[in-house]
This record gives structure tokens, C-alpha cells and sequence, in this order.
């Protein structure tokens, strides 16, 4: 078996677990909260690969973010309260030094005074009627917008709020009001709409009452997690404390999923955001949520939806999650701007559909090979079970057989996973050499090589990416691109994320422990750099031919995190080039020339665009009148984008062999491959890279062999 970790990160992780330090430091206290400081404060120190000093900017920038941990939307905190934490906002430092709570402390405490406020203030103001026919808008950035000064002003601010929730409630009520009735909502008298708006009122009082009940049973502890992550995520946005009572969420965080519905979220500044869309879990198989979609309210089959916009995020998966075969219903606010309630039957991942898996392309000449990978995958206790490298290696081997012309390696979504399984893969398409460098802190440098001599497959390769292409994903792709073996097709460039993070049980530091679980931190160790030298962080990797998708002017990428760690360069490794030679100016132009004539790529730039605009358009209206008029305008353009989804690229798809003789057995199988293969026949970038395999079999000459003297 290859070695999996590189030296630099094997010495941390042992030192660690042994509680062999190079410095005695003792962690005597009988006070928990004052342990956790100690405990991750040192390990942040000892082990983050980019650590920071605890100073006054540190102290700065941990406050700022505790603050709006506490207060997102702006709508408990007075502007007095934020006066009198700032006396703290340039000793957080000295605090942490000294194990010192004083400003959680009177943050927390505060904190616990406004909601009780807010909660008697919701009740009363959903009580009497509102303006609701009074044409009115307003601009809502919360990340620009100021505390307000007397309580008077915070009460109109929450009636503001209370509207905003509102309106998509008497909207919904109105239009299955007109069904019942056969009437056109316009038609509807205005006494009508104040008895709707009654019970919409009533509605949103049982609302706000499941969500401040929810928050209710919140205790100190899960506050002081908030204040930790606030410390912690100062350092990087991937390093992160999972309290103890979060054993389960934290499970489901490190397996790159959530239970039920299989969409991974992040608190964003607009809201509970989907960040990835797990292979093979009810979403993805529903095509219900895409990535970029922000939720807004969560119903159980049985009851009232809760408001989760102001809601802690673990709070809110609380609420998604639940057993299998029932019902969740989210309000879901799309990348395009229209809100939507959708249902989703909780279910289990389907891992089956997370493995690699390949099919034959026709066009009217030749026949080429798909591999589609979501995720590089493994089993970390036996590395010689299934894994994405084997499974790859066995449809490679596949499809040759079947004597294709060309090989499409679909890596588009892929969040990434096993390193070792990308040196292995790599292995499989070019021949020894180095695929990828890791350094540690303290400037320790690994190579990771493809021990092997030899190409599995020597055939015309392209690499489909796009903006959620991350981590291992890039990493092979990039090692591919340096060594001139493939053309990558897809986004600009792909997610960025170049750094590694590793779990520390933080009770495992201390010999002796008598105050629990502590539980554990994730902290960022290594970092990950190209054959060439240039780190993937930030950057990514940039696509030889790019091709506009509907994230190609949002923020999804590492770029777009608050306080990622920055690009750099090392020193390029020793590597030779693929013994072939591309002749990538000829292929690009080639390629220039049919995406320029497409119609269909230009709808997608539009499209593209459009969604950007909605995203940074921070208006919303306070009257039903021009909340309708403006749902109505977003369905409208959303339908000139439909188009998008009737693309036809001619090309035939069809399961290889050893699939098909599965389907007589397995009926489910064979639907999901004919959905798959329905899918991919409206493809653009399958398409283009299908074309560009044929320009490969082209525009690829032998290198001249080297002149000796």
C-alpha cells in the first residue's frame, strides 16, 4: 500500500494524539469554556499552516465577526449595545491570552435581553393590521446596514421585516384563493384581502412562535460556540470548532453531507445557502435545489413553516432533518430571484450513484467514452477496497476495449476527497512523475509521485470543470494541464480551495480530563501546489476553452470566502511533459469559432448575467401590488432561459456491456442510466468537448525526440 499522509502532516497528527509537544505546556483549570480557550488558542498555534498573532487586528476582526454571529440581520442589537461592546474590540487578544469570558460574557447576556424583547414585540405588531397597498421599497444589505438607535426605531425595523415574511404568505393565500374561486387574483375585493391578510398574520404568529421556541432552547453553550468559531475563523474559513453536543452534525460535516435531504448548507450574509449538492441524495435525484439557492422557510409535514433567515445555522438542519421517507418543505429563494416552495422526501444517499460510472457517445463518425466522477472517494481502513482510482482504472480499461477515439473525464461538481486516489488516477494518463506538491507549516515540502512507469491510456483526453470543481478535483486537473496532456473545458476557472484540513479531538491533548467532551477542532494544516509551482488556492485552475454556465458571475468560489488563506508560488517540480505534443493554438481556435456561431452558448451567458444581477439587486418591495408585479416579471425572463433545457446535440448515448447485462435484474439501474444518458444528450459542454476530442486526434504530433550532442 502507497503511504497516504506526507511526513510534515504524519508528525503533527502524532504529535497530537501523543500529547508530545516540543514545549511543556500545562492546561490546569476546572472552568470548561476557559480549557476550550487554552486548548484550541494552542493548537491554532502549534499547528494551523498559517498561524496569526493574537493581536489587536486579530482582535479586531474576531470581534466584527462574533458580532454579527450573534446578530446577522441586524434586528436585536441597539446601536448603544454595539457602543458599549467596542470598549472590547482591541482586547479580545489579551482575553484569549488570559482566559479571560468578560466580553462573551456581556455580549451573551445582552444578546439574551433583546431576543426576550423581540419575542413579546412579534405577538404585537402581527396583532393589527398592515399597510400593505401603499406603494413602498426599500435597499436591505445587511453588511451596509446600521444598528438603529431607540427601540422605537428596532419596532419598525421588525414591522419591516415582519412584511418582507409577509408578503410571499397572503401571495400564496391570494392565489389559491383565485383557483377555488376561478377568479384572477386582480379581481379579488379588497375586503377579501384583509380577511386573507388576517390569516396570513396568524400564520406567520405560529411562525415566529417555532422559531423563537427554537431558539428558546438554546443554552450558554451553544452561544460560546459561536464566540470560539468567531476566534477560530479568524485564522482561515476552513478551520472550524465542533462543540460536543454537535457530534452528529459534526459527523455529517465531515462526510460532506447532511442527513435527509443531501445538500450541504452555509450560513452566507443572504441567508441559508446550498453549497453542494450530494450524488445520489433526494435533491439530486429530485433536481429540486441547484447550488447558489438560498432557503428561506422550513415545513414539516405536520405544522406551520419556520422562519430560518435569521436562524444559526445548525439550528436550521435541525429542522431540515429527519427520518427517512418523510416530508420536508423548504421555501426556497432561486439563484434567478423567484420563491418557490418545493418538498423533498428525506432519504438516505444513494452511494452507489456517488461512484464512478461511464458511457459509449456516438455522433455520425466515430465513437467516444465518458467517465463521470462525483467525488474521489475511498475507503481510508482498507485503501484496496473500492475506490475512485480502481473504479476509474476499470471503466478506462472499458471503454477501451469498446475502441473509443477519445475520453470526455467529467469532474463538473466534484467537491473533491481522496489525495491519493488523484496521484493514482493521474498515474493513469501520464507516465512517471510528480502530481502534485504538499507543503506543511513550516515551509516542509512533500511530492506526491506516480511511482508507476507507464500510461494506461495514451488516447485524446479533455477534462470537464466548472466554479464547484474543488480541491482533489483541481489538483488533477491541473497535473494533467502542466504535463500538456489534456484540454480542460469549462468555467473560467474552477473553485480554488488549495488547502487541507485536518480533525483534532481536542480531549485528546490532555492526559487527564474530568469536565468531558471537548469536542474537536478542524484545522487547515497543509496546502496544495501544481507541478509547475503555482498553488491551486484562490486561483484554481483556469480552463484551456471556457464555456458561461449560470455561476459564471456569482460568488461560489474559494475567492469568494471571508478571510481565505492567499495565492502563492514554490518552487516547480522536476517533471517531463507528455511525450505528445498538443497543438493547443489550432484546437482553441477551432474551438473560438464553433461557440462563437452557437446561439445556445450565448443564451447561457445571458442567462448567466441575469441571475448576477438579481443576486446583487438588494430591493425588495413593501406592497403586494409590486411584490406580484415583480414575482411575475422574474417568471416571465426566468421562461426566456427554458430554452436552455430543450438543447439537443445529436449524440447517442448507450451503456457499455457489462451495464446492460445488469439491467434485466435491475430495472431502477437501467431508469437511472436512461436519465443520465437524457441529461447528457442536452450537453453543450459535452458537445464542445466531443468536438475538441476529435480536434485532439488531429492537432497531436510525437515531440521531437531531444538532440544529443
Amino acid at each position: 500500500m502507497k503511504k497516504k499522509f506526507g511526513l510534515g502532516l504524519l508528525v503533527l497528527l502524532l504529535g497530537f494524539a501523543s500529547c508530545s509537544f516540543t514545549e511543556n505546556h500545562s492546561f490546569e483549570t476546572d472552568n470548561k469554556d476557559k480549557l476550550l480557550i487554552d486548548l484550541i488558542t494552542y493548537v491554532l498555534e502549534k499547528g494551523h499552516y498559517s498561524p496569526k498573532d493574537l493581536d489587536d487586528q486579530f482582535s479586531t476582526e474576531a470581534f466584527s465577526r462574533f458580532i454579527k454571529g450573534m446578530d446577522p440581520l441586524k434586528r436585536y442589537f441597539l446601536a448603544s449595545d454595539i457602543e458599549t461592546f467596542e470598549k472590547y474590540r482591541l482586547s479580545i487578544d489579551d482575553q484569549l491570552i488570559n482566559k479571560e469570558l468578560v466580553f462573551f460574557d456581556e455580549v451573551y447576556k445582552v444578546l439574551s435581553k433583546r431576543i426576550e424583547e423581540a419575542e413579546s414585540r412579534y405577538e404585537r405588531l402581527l396583532s393589527d393590521s398592515f399597510d400593505l397597498f401603499s406603494p413602498s421599497v426599500v435597499e436591505i444589505d445587511y453588511d451596509q446596514m446600521s444598528y438603529v438607535n431607540t427601540k422605537a426605531e428596532l419596532e419598525d425595523r421588525w414591522r419591516q421585516q415582519l412584511t418582507i415574511s409577509l408578503l410571499p404568505v397572503i401571495d400564496a393565500q391570494l392565489e389559491k384563493y383565485a383557483r377555488e374561486n376561478e377568479l384572477e387574483v386582480e379581481s379579488i375585493e379588497e375586503s377579501v384581502l384583509l380577511e386573507l391578510q388576517v390569516k396570513a398574520r396568524e400564520e406567520l404568529k405560529r411562525t415566529f412562535y417555532e422559531y423563537f421556541h427554537f431558539i428558546g432552547e438554546l443554552d450558554r453553550e451553544d452561544y460560546f460556540s459561536t464566540y470560539i468559531n468567531a476566534v477560530v475563523e479568524t485564522f482561515d474559513p476552513h478551520t472550524y470548532y465542533f462543540a460536543p453536543t454537535d457530534k452528529d452534525r459534526f459527523d455529517i460535516a465531515m462526510s460532506g453531507k447532511f442527513e435527509g435531504i443531501g445538500a450541504r448548507l452555509q450560513k452566507k450574509p443572504e441567508g441559508t445557502t446550498v453549497v453542494e449538492i450530494i450524488s445520489g441524495g433526494p435533491v439530486w435525484r429530485a433536481k429540486s435545489l441547484e447550488v447558489g439557492d438560498e432557503l428561506l422557510k422550513v415545513r414539516q409535514e405536520e405544522g406551520e413553516a419556520v422562519d430560518i433567515s435569521g436562524m444559526r445555522l445548525d439550528d436550521a438542519i435541525e429542522l431540515i432533518k429527519g427520518p427517512e421517507g418523510t416530508t420536508v418543505y423548504l421555501t426556497v429563494k432561486r439563484t434567478n430571484g423567484v420563491v418557490e416552495e418545493i418538498s423533498v422526501i428525506r432519504d438516505v444517499v444513494e452511494l452507489e450513484e456517488s461512484y464512478a460510472k461511464s458511457v459509449k457517445i456516438s455522433d455520425e463518425e466515430y465513437e467516444y467514452g465518458l467517465i463521470h466522477l462525483p467525488k474521489f472517494y475511498v475507503d481510508f481502513d482498507d485503501y484496496n477496497q473500492r475506490n475512485a482510482a480502481i473504479d476509474v482504472k476499470a471503466e478506462l480499461m472499458r471503454l477501451q476495449k469498446e475502441g473509443v477515439e477519445g475520453v470526455v473525464l467529467d469532474l463538473r461538481d466534484n467537491g473533491g476527497g481522496s489525495l491519493q486516489t488523484v496521484v493514482d488516477m493521474a498515474g493513469y494518463f501520464i507516465d512517471e512523475g510528480p502530481v502534485v506538491q504538499v507543503r506543511t507549516a513550516g515551509d516542509r515540502r512533500e511530492v506526491q509521485k506516480d511511482p508507476e512507469k507507464g500510461i494506461l491510456y495514451d488516447g485524446p483526453l479533455v477534462v470537464l470543470v466548472n466554479e464547484l470543481s474543488a480541491s482533489a478535483s483541481e489538483i488533477l486537473a491541473a497535473a494533467l494541464q502542466d504535463y500538456g496532456r489534456a484540454v480542460i473545458i469549462g468555467s473560467e476557472r474552477t473553485y480554488g480551495k488549495g488547502t487541507v484540513q485536518n480533525v483534532i479531538p481536542l480531549s485528546n491533548i490532555i492526559r487527564s480530563n474530568e469536565l468531558g467532551d471537548l469536542g474537536a477542532l478542524k484545522i487547515t494544516t497543509q496546502k496544495f501546489y501544481r507541478v509547475s509551482g503555482g498553488s491551486t488556492q484562490l486561483e484554481g485552475v483556469s480552463s484551456d476553452i471556457i464555456i458561461p454556465d449560470r455561476y459564471t458571475y456569482i460568488d461560489v468560489g474559494e475567492r469568494d470566502q471571508d478571510n481565505p488563506l492567499s495565492w502563492d508560488r514554490i518552487q516547480a517540480a522536476t517533471f517531463t511533459p507528455w511525450h505528445k505534443q498538443i497543438d493547443y493554438e489550432r484546437i482553441l481556435s477551432s474551438s473560438r469559432e464553433r461557440l462563437s456561431a452557437n446561439r445556445y452558448v450565448d443564451l447561457l451567458d445571458e442567462e448567466a448575467r441575469w441571475i448576477s444581477a438579481q443576486r446583487e439587486d438588494d430591493t425588495t418591495y413593501l406592497d403586494l401590488k409590486s411584490y406580484r408585479k415583480n414575482k411575475e416579471e422574474l417568471k416571465k425572463k426566468s421562461k426566456e432561459f427554458e430554452a436552455l433545457d430543450q438543447y439537443d446535440t445529436r449524440l447517442k448515448f448507450s451503456s457499455l456491456p457489462y451495464e446492460k447485462s445488469l439491467f434485466n435484474q435491475d430495472s431502477i439501474l437501467r431508469e437511472k442510466r436512461d436519465r443520465w444518458h437524457k441529461e447528457l444528450a442536452k450537453d453543450v459542454y459535452l458537445e464542445e468537448a466531443i468536438a475538441v476530442l476529435k480536434d485532439l486526434k488531429r492537432y497531436t504530433y510525437n515531440r521531437p525526440s531531444p538532440i544529443k550532442g
